[in-house]
């Protein structure tokens, strides 16, 4: 006879909760899966169907949720799942921030418009590049991959109360130096033709006054800058798959660092 009490409802009710909530911080900010768009009814459905499925294949932490070490392991899960979530999301932030760079260059960074992932004020060629980015994301099962990656997180770092290396943290601080480094050496291509432009239209200014460079060097710039971009879409597939790519490694690598 299977007796069912209390104190058994208490530990599986326990044993589905701390899992929960990592996939949850984890949702409410990755690439994807934090989305405006995608309604946090699918959101939290999605977490509960991926925590049942874990829960077989992961130790069973027997912490209480209403107790003071439960207070201190909600912390924890919630910060490894933004950890991982704003991993993801520097790849992204790599892509807005080349399209911003290169907006401006070309004369459309007053061609704004509200975004809901974005910002209130976001380009549009930055949201150009970000919807393109999120259909390669996923076209790579970047999405498979940062669930395959949170489920091996059971392992490395089980739900019990230990405390959190901060070298993790402080490698995922360093790691948002990718937004500039790669992001200035995508849009550096179409910066130096823009540049060889701008100087160009500055001697031709200086031999024919009459010329006015405000009236010519705009559509010239916007023209130029478009027709380049048409040629710099394509290499944006292999740029992609090399950063997703290397995000997923250093998230591993932080992880790992995140294990005392």
């Amino acid at each position: 006879m299977i007796t069912f009490d209390s104190e058994a409802l208490s530990r599986l009710v326990s044993d589905f909760f701390w899992p929960l909530v990592r996939l949850l911080a984890l949702f409410s900010i990755a690439p994807v899966f934090s989305e405006k768009q995608v309604p946090v009814k699918v959101r939290i459905g999605l977490a509960l169907a991926i925590t049942a499925v874990l829960i077989p294949s992961i130790p069973s932490p027997q912490i209480p949720i209403f107790s003071v070490g439960g207070i201190w392991l909600l912390i924890q899960q919630i910060l490894i799942g933004v950890a991982l979530g704003l991993t993801m999301q520097i790849a992204f932030a790599v892509v807005r921030y080349a399209g911003e760079v290169l907006g401006l260059q070309m004369g459309l960074s007053f061609a704004t418009f509200f975004d809901p992932t974005g910002g209130p004020n976001m380009p549009i060629l930055a949201r150009i590049l970000n919807v393109l980015m999120m259909l390669l994301f996923l076209v790579f099962d970047g999405h498979l991959w940062i669930l395959s990656i949170l489920a091996d997180t059971f392992h490395s770092i089980p739900v019990q109360l230990t405390q959190l290396n901060p070298k993790g943290f402080l490698l995922l601080a360093r790691s948002a130096s990718l937004i500039f480094i790669d992001g200035m050496m995508l849009a550096m291509p179409l910066i130096t033709l823009l540049l060889i432009l701008n100087f160009s239209l500055g001697m031709l200014n200086r031999m024919t006054p009459q010329l006015s460079v405000f009236v010519i060097g705009f559509p010239l710039t916007l023209t130029v800058g478009i027709f380049t971009l048409s040629l710099l879409f394509p290499m944006l597939v292999p740029f992609a798959e090399q950063l997703i790519a290397g995000m997923l490694e250093r998230l591993t690598v932080i992880i790992h660092n995140l294990v005392l």
